[in-house]
């Protein structure tokens, strides 16, 4: 089949045992862009991850459902650099909430946070029912969201804003830092709005130790991605001279976990931050 090339034969045989294990992911030649994947989160419980990637748009999303009901998706553009956080939170109707909360975050990209949106679209499972664990643990970021995003406007940022952050509206949250960036990049400076934190607000203080439901606070909301693809694995072979080349053969997995902090008018608005 290979007509005696061993680097042909040596790189077959690699792939075969990659996908002898029930709990392998790959990168494989195969059109799709959707991926399922089952991930145990933090508490234990056992929830599905929706992956897929759009090569044209050149992006990634994620989408998992929390214990809770919280739906959380994680979309990165990969054309703008740009990483979308989206949580909408069940509300509490008995407490005078709405039926859900949406919250939208909006930070930039980082080199190797993600594998690219082809190599997504090729990713491939041999045992769908295998429950996923990171390989690596990447830590936690603490985020302050200092300033709020214009959903009319934020198109130039990225065209995904719209769709993601629709129903967020008045809460879509961005760093300080990374408006700074994108100004520099020429970015429209109307798209963005300091928040009252920034300003300095003697008696704001944490949500969670405010006493009245009417007052503005600072809140924060932890997100956890459990299991992405965070980078590609490299296998290496040789051809029949001893010249050595490397192929895309797997991936691996990260967790990461997300502390933001931001300006909410009341403290309605952060029932989840609480004193326990």
């Amino acid at each position: 089949m290979f007509g005696g090339d061993s680097a042909g034969l040596t790189r077959l045989f690699a792939v075969v045992l990659l996908l002898l294990s029930s709990a392998v992911l790959v990168v494989v030649p195969v059109p799709g862009s959707e991926l399922r994947v089952r991930v145990r989160l933090a508490d234990g419980v056992v929830t599905e991850e929706v992956l897929e990637a759009d090569n044209e748009r050149d992006s990634i999303s994620l989408e998992f459902k929390l214990g809770d009901g919280t739906l959380v998706t994680f979309l990165v553009d990969f054309k703008q650099n740009v990483k979308i956080f989206r949580a909408l939170i069940l509300g509490e109707l008995e407490r005078g909430q709405n039926q859900y909360q949406a919250l939208c975050f909006v930070t930039r990209l980082n080199r190797n946070e993600i594998i690219p949106s082809d190599s997504m679209a090729r990713l491939r499972q041999k045992n769908p029912q295998a429950i996923r664990l990171a390989e690596e643990r990447r830590g936690m970021d603490q985020l302050t969201m200092s300033v709020a995003v214009n959903l009319s406007r934020a198109s130039q940022l990225s065209s995904h804003i719209h769709n993601m952050c629709s129903e967020a509206r008045e809460a879509i949250y961005t760093r300080e830092a990374d408006v700074k960036y994108w100004l520099e990049k020429g970015m429209d400076s109307s798209m963005f709005e300091g928040l009252p934190q920034t300003t300095g607000l003697p008696s704001l203080q944490p949500c969670h130790s405010a006493k009245d439901l009417w007052q503005p606070c600072l809140c924060t909301y932890n997100l956890s991605l459990e299991w992405y693809p965070c980078l590609l694995k490299y296998c290496r072979s040789r051809d029949s001279a001893g010249r050595g080349s490397s192929y895309k053969c797997g991936i691996k997995s990260c967790s990461k976990g997300y502390l933001f902090t931001y300006f909410v008018p009341q403290k309605q608005l952060c029932l989840w931050d609480e004193e326990t």
